[in-house]
């Protein structure tokens, strides 16, 4: 059978950022982002985001650690990703966070939530006053802010083992890994989303000197599932 025209992506916004191509197209009821021509996330699901805020606050919850930074005795949090805003969204909804850092390096992306159709996921979570949105690298702001925080996420890309993106893999080494333990307090928590679990990234995590390095699954049905990869800056 033919396609609809329920079936066929409409392009929505196509620019050249700073890291190449970056498309914001529509399929049906869902809004979808291309990178350099590789599907990179829709509006379909959003469990694995959700359990990467949700994991990161149960293991600051599970760990004896001195007064958190985020005002009102509330965790501070980054996460290393806008998208199509899941976790922003789901932290904002949580009155237990303290200030939310989002760093996003593609402008078309805070674009897309600002005045775009990716509102109608954060526009609630942008007009609360613990959020802030910062444009920049990820790895140039932790590296050049003074700021720490409780929990730092990251949702770049596909995760530490599949990345599109040039550059971004860096993120996931020795040196990447080394940066995220800077912008983070002793006792803070990194939580790493990924397209599919990874071994090897766990090593890693330990080699850079994070403790209680674990990961948790979404369950699927069938297939690979999205994992979130959990650790901790030792005190």
């Amino acid at each position: 059978m033919a396609p609809t025209s329920y079936d066929t992506p409409e392009v929505l916004d196509r620019r050249e950022g700073p890291f190449g191509e970056v498309v914001l197209r529509r399929q049906g009821g869902l809004l979808q982002i291309i990178a350099n021509g590789c599907f990179l996330m829709d509006t379909s699901d959003g469990r694995s985001e959700r359990l990467l805020v949700d994991a990161a606050l149960a293991a600051l919850d599970g760990l004896r650690r001195p007064p958190v930074t985020g005002g009102h005795g509330r965790p501070a949090l980054l996460v290393g990703g806008l998208g199509v805003g899941f976790s922003l969204a789901h932290a904002a909804a949580d009155a237990r966070w303290g200030r939310i850092t989002v760093v996003e390096r593609e402008p078309a992306v805070i674009d897309w939530h600002r005045s775009g159709p990716l509102s109608e996921t954060t526009r609630e979570a942008l007009a609360d006053p613990r959020t802030e949105i910062v444009r920049a690298d990820l790895l140039d702001y932790i590296n050049e802010a003074y700021d720490t925080f409780d929990a730092l996420c990251l949702d770049i890309d596909n995760g530490p083992d599949w990345t599109v993106t040039e550059g971004n893999r860096g993120l996931y080494g020795p040196a990447g890994l080394a940066s995220c333990a800077r912008a983070l307090r002793s006792g803070g928590v990194l939580a790493v989303w990924s397209a599919r679990p990874s071994a090897e990234f766990e090593e890693t995590l330990r080699n850079a000197g994070f403790t209680r390095v674990r990961t948790e699954e979404v369950p699927v049905a069938r297939g690979v599932p999205d994992v979130v990869h959990l650790a901790v800056r030792p005190g």
